[in-house]
């Protein structure tokens, strides 16, 4: 990933928030036909350097698994079009161009695929407890009836990759000090509040 300097985001805490946060990812592997990209929820294990989760055991891509095999998971946050029509600069120089903002973290790493129900059960109650957490009446796994739950469970297999690298990019429009509350503005006028709220006056 193209990352200069002014966007480049290194703190391990923050990228772990986002992670969190925005935790769909897209996972790209090798496979025997080529490069694949599957889209699924992780759940981040920080203490552990670990990304679990799941496809659906009818998916190829999990046999295409090596030992060591490298794979990335990209974080994609809030993300939007930026107008040259927010930017005060655009009236005095008129030199502005649409652009994107946007902030994403790559995870890189080596996985494996664990086809075990005790592993599988555990790692849908963590997530669907992760997801549920804070509403008013949380599901969890025990509200199924168990032979429901015990075929679904025989329809997935788990992953986990075991990270060697995280990369972020959080593009704010901080090379645009001037624009900046211009475009922040813009943004909430949009229906972009929390993208918005991430970007420092």
């Amino acid at each position: 990933m193209y990352v200069p300097a002014h966007f480049r985001e290194d703190r391990i805490a923050v990228l772990h928030d986002a992670m969190r946060q925005f935790a769909f990812a897209t996972l790209v592997t090798q496979g025997q036909g080529g490069i694949e990209a599957n889209h699924l929820p992780l759940l981040l294990d920080a203490q552990a350097g670990i990304l679990r989760g799941h496809v659906a055991r009818a998916n190829p891509v999990w046999r295409d698994f090596k030992p060591g095999d490298a794979v990335l998971a990209i974080f994609l946050g809030p993300h939007a079009y930026i107008s040259p029509n927010w930017y005060p600069t655009k009236a005095e120089t008129g030199k502005a161009v649409p652009t994107w903002n946007y902030l994403t973290v790559h995870a890189r790493g080596t996985a494996r695929v664990i086809d075990d129900g005790d592993w599988l059960r555990a790692h849908v109650a963590a997530l669907s407890d992760t997801h549920e957490a804070g509403r008013p009446d949380p599901w969890t796994i025990s509200d199924a009836p168990p032979a429901y739950v015990d075929s679904l469970l025989r329809a997935i297999v788990g992953v986990e990759i075991a990270i060697t690298g995280l990369e972020g990019k959080w593009k704010l429009s901080q090379n645009r000090a001037a624009d900046i509350e211009g475009v922040r503005e813009g943004l909430k006028q949009d229906g972009q509040a929390v993208l918005a709220a991430l970007m420092k006056p």
